[in-house]
């Protein structure tokens, strides 16, 4: 008689049929940056992130590479008084996102940095692309993505991550990274990035929620799946060098199904809303944050993810070396 049971006997037995595996290698830390010096300020809607100035953030990263997790993307929080219709202070020479990075990298060259491409942080409109009498600009929105993503290559990231799902973006950025000499700077394309009702945190940290209207008219519509596989096709023309679904929890079979069609690295973005669903169950009790956190991570893993983007990455770091977790 077949016993499936028998590769389940022992922990030993278990762990020598496992399908699935994450290591750091797998997980990227998004941290969120602002202007200034002593800033380690939590974000009330995501316990146990924060924002950060560089000062206290050079210490969290070093951390972070003593436990093995050498990838993280940083946002911005840019202070209103900055920002403009144009984003132009997303390629000024005096950004303090740009001055941070040259620093990152020369404190460690080893991790991977990685920035986020769009105009919202920078935008007065709060939308991903040029505003004009209610409408996004999809075309006159990609020059200023473009010369944004030159300035961050010429700060030192090594991956250039456009979020703002304007058309024909990946192109014009990768054509603009060649142009500039940065042909070894990859792009990490939001591909498939929905118009989620999960992204209230990261809002919240960054000050980043649009002015008027939505972002449905960009960001794709939950409803559609086989719509982030034509994206993915594009984007993978144009010259991305990684996919990314986002969320991740709520779009699995999307995951799955860029992964299936394509040989491109899959990115997913684990993101705030999800994590702080989590968060929260577990602070009350319901949940036990050592074992459904990576049981969450597994999961979107399995769907077929090869880097997770998570607010989750250090805690789960910590937790594979045995060491005390803080949720």
């Amino acid at each position: 008689m077949t016993r499936p049971r028998r590769n389940r006997r022992t922990a030993a037995i278990r762990g020598m049929v496992r399908e699935t595996h994450i290591t750091t290698d797998n997980l990227i830390y998004p941290l969120f940056l602002v202007d200034g010096k002593g800033v380690k300020d939590e974000i009330k809607s995501l316990p146990g992130n924060f924002r950060w100035s560089l000062d206290k953030l050079l210490p969290e990263v070093e951390e972070c590479m003593e436990l093995g997790l050498r990838n993280f993307v940083v946002f911005p929080a840019v202070p209103e008084e900055l920002k403009d219709k144009t984003a132009t202070y997303s390629y000024a020479a005096d950004n303090f996102y740009l001055e941070a990075a040259r620093v990152f990298k020369e404190k460690f060259p080893e991790s991977t940095l990685i920035s986020d491409v769009a105009m919202d942080p920078y935008s007065s409109d709060g939308h991903d692309g040029l505003v004009e009498s209610g409408r996004i600009l999809n075309d006159e929105t990609l020059p200023i993505l473009a010369k944004m993503s030159v300035a961050q290559a010429q700060a030192g990231f090594d991956i250039i991550a456009p979020s703002d799902m304007m058309d024909g973006r990946v192109g014009a950025i990768r054509e603009a990274l060649d142009a500039a000499g940065y042909i070894e700077t990859a792009i990490m394309a939001y591909t498939a990035k929905y118009a989620s009702a999960f992204y209230g945190p990261f809002r919240d940290a960054l000050d980043s929620a649009p002015k008027a209207g939505d972002k449905k008219t960009y960001q794709m519509n939950p409803a559609n799946r086989m719509e982030g596989l034509r994206e993915a096709m594009l984007d993978e023309e144009e010259g991305a060098d990684y996919l990314m679904v986002k969320p991740a929890l709520n779009y699995l079979d999307v995951i799955a199904l860029l992964k299936e069609n394509t040989t491109l690295p899959i990115a997913a973005y684990h993101v705030s809303g999800e994590c702080a669903m989590l968060i929260a169950a577990c602070q009350n009790g319901w949940l036990d944050f050592e074992q459904a956190m990576p049981e969450t991570l597994l999961s979107i893993r399995r769907a077929g993810a090869d880097v997770i983007l998570t607010y989750f990455a250090k805690e789960y770091a910590r937790l594979a070396q045995g060491l005390e977790v803080s949720l």
